[in-house]
């Protein structure tokens, strides 16, 4: 997607939406599929305390609620995307669930956890 605006356009005239909405309309679904699962993913491990300073972002309710968003999409879209790109996220998806069960003073019952209605239970 294009930030450019063309100049034609007058200064602070504001977005060409047009322009914006071909560009959009020409990027692969595969490709904003995985975009957006890999932004689910990111903030997830952020919510789990996974990135630097993770114990001042660590929220597992926020957490659950994107893993789960991430199951959801996944399961949905694996078998359009194919293997090829529904593998990696799976395996990230999995590693998540793990996490999430590691961080958790008391874990949820297998099948119980985030994403698993989705996914069935994760073991590690």
């Amino acid at each position: 997607m294009s930030d450019a605006t063309p100049s034609s356009a007058a200064p602070g005239a504001g977005p060409d939406f047009d322009s914006m909405t071909r560009d959009i309309a020409d990027v692969p679904a595969v490709e904003v599929i995985t975009t957006v699962a890999v932004h689910l993913m990111s903030s997830a491990a952020v919510n789990l305390g996974l990135a630097e300073e993770g114990d001042r972002h660590k929220d597992l309710d926020e957490a659950r609620k994107l893993i789960t968003a991430l199951a959801g999409l996944v399961t949905a879209s694996a078998t359009e995307i194919s293997n090829f790109h529904a593998g990696p996220l799976r395996d990230g998806l999995k590693s998540l669930q793990l996490a999430f069960r590691e961080a958790s003073v008391v874990p949820d019952e297998p099948g119980q956890g985030p994403g698993e209605k989705y996914t069935g239970p994760v073991f590690g």
